[in-house]
């Protein structure tokens, strides 16, 4: 018999609505907490930027039992994902478990000697503790904002400028008449650089460290989800745990894979004019070929071709009276400043001591599945995986861990073997995807389909891929599918 427990769910967006699903149907008592004043997460609206879309199909951004509307559009846009997220809770009755505006501050193991974590909580006025038997931390990859300062921005901001995090440029006629510098390389960059020559900037720059690969939608005229997201290309990539076999053939298609590679940079640098722009990388894709690929802007490519967009290799050196001094050794003119140089991962309410156990010194995260710490007993994190499958990895490792949490998987681990595949896994990541510490060490993309076989074997699924070997190896994972999958594993309720 499993017992009911009650569970906090930490963060309402893709991975707390996931996860809240997950506990409360199997019968536990679920209590879910979200800082801000809606579901959604990075996609709730005041949150994010104009012209926010997502950077995967919808039919692989969205849960296995809930597509998404069939009058979206291929990549939706924020406030339609937004929506999308309310329908789903709705669908599912969790927006009931969820108190909103309401923050955990601190978190401590029971002082009463039973397992689980005191919750210190706090919304508006008030603050209390509240004890629970297991804490599911899903406040995922956008969390925290990365906040980084330059010499002479008071005296900037002083004199009239702004500054701001991507996640604030909410109103696009803040653009208007105004130089914009904006600040990395990723899509939200190029997204506001696109947005602010569409409303009136008067100059846009936009400064990055590296040149990196970005992918369009549509490569060579082929939706990319078509040719980089199935398990047949998957394959191409060093995958952990290769048995001796494995290896051998990995090593017999290593010159085979290598030309594929060459041939998808020759398309990639023709289709956008990369030697044109000074935009072409010194590594090759596939060492890139991960969550650090961005998708490249609609209209990017255009700007750049008008001289309405021009890029700057290096970064911020300071403000000046003229304007933004550059690495460059040049001072360009400034009266908006974007600073879309991401988020931190990390859990700001789990105390030092409990940190360390987590995080590794070179900031990679010790966690088994992307899902649990072997040391942090009554806990565990959805959300904590880069992946252009982000709603269906979420749903897949939410319940995968409350499976964990009731010992009900086929393969339950010992706290022996999830340090050994951390280890492992610790390795692999530092040699062969080193894009991974960008990203919290959790990076696990182009390998979702690896990883979801991992979790539905422990959590013992009887039907683990698709009857047609063709569209097993040939298409991108599919919710639905995976959806099927998730039903063949034992089924279980909390009494």
């Amino acid at each position: 018999m499993v017992n009911r427990k009650k569970v906090a769910i930490i963060g309402g967006g893709v991975s707390g609505l996931a996860a809240a699903k997950a506990f409360d149907e199997k019968g536990h008592r679920v209590c879910g907490f979200e800082r801000s004043h809606d579901f959604g997460g990075v996609w709730e609206i005041s949150r994010s930027y104009p012209d926010v879309q997502t950077q995967s199909p919808k039919d692989l951004y969205c849960y296995t039992d809930h597509p998404m509307p069939d009058d979206y559009p291929e990549w939706p846009k924020g406030p339609q994902v937004h929506a999308y997220l309310h329908s789903y809770a709705e669908k599912h009755k969790t927006a009931r478990l969820f108190r909103l505006n309401t923050n955990v501050k601190t978190m401590e193991r029971r002082a009463d000697g039973r397992p689980g974590w005191t919750l210190t909580i706090e919304a508006g006025n008030q603050t209390w503790s509240e004890d629970f038997d297991f804490v599911s931390i899903c406040t995922g990859q956008f969390s925290e904002k990365n906040i980084i300062t330059h010499p002479g921005q008071d005296g900037f901001v002083d004199r009239g400028g702004q500054v701001m995090h991507s996640s604030e440029y909410t109103d696009p006629t803040a653009s208007q008449g105004k130089h914009v510098v904006v600040l990395g390389g990723s899509k939200s960059a190029t997204d506001i650089a696109v947005n602010a020559v569409q409303n009136g900037a008067k100059s846009v720059r936009l400064v990055y460290l590296e040149n990196v690969w970005r992918v369009p939608y549509f490569v060579g005229g082929i939706n990319f989800k078509r040719l980089l997201y199935m398990r047949a290309q998957e394959q191409q990539f060093n995958q952990w745990g290769k048995n001796p076999l494995q290896r051998i053939i990995a090593a017999v298609l290593k010159p085979l894979v290598w030309v594929n590679f060459r041939g998808l940079e020759t398309l990639l640098k023709t289709q956008l004019k990369m030697k044109k722009h000074n935009m072409v990388p010194t590594t090759p894709i596939e060492k890139e070929v991960s969550c650090s690929v961005p998708i490249v802007t609609p209209g990017l490519i255009e700007c750049l071709d008008k001289g309405q967009i021009t890029t700057v290799l290096g970064t911020f050196d300071s403000y000046t009276e003229d304007g933004l001094r550059l690495t460059t050794g040049d001072t360009v003119p400034c009266d908006v400043a974007v600073l879309a140089v991401g988020w931190k991962l990390g859990v700001p309410y789990l105390p030092q001591q409990y940190q360390e156990k987590l995080i590794e010194d070179d900031g990679q995260y010790r966690v088994y599945r992307l899902a649990v710490n072997p040391d942090l007993p009554d806990m565990g994190f959805v959300g904590f995986n880069s992946s252009f499958c982000t709603v269906l990895s979420a749903e897949m490792i939410a319940n995968w861990l409350v499976r964990y949490a009731d010992g009900q998987l086929k393969n339950q681990p010992t706290q022996a073997d999830m340090n050994k595949n951390i280890d492992m896994m610790l390795k692999w990541k530092r040699n062969e995807r080193p894009a991974a510490k960008i990203y919290g060490g959790l990076c696990s993309a182009p390998f979702h389909f690896k990883h979801f076989d991992e979790l539905l074997a422990d959590m013992g699924a009887s039907q683990k891929k698709r009857s047609n070997p063709l569209a097993e190896q040939f298409s991108y994972p599919n919710a639905p599918s995976y959806g099927s999958f998730l039903a063949s594993t034992p089924q279980y309720q909390a009494e």
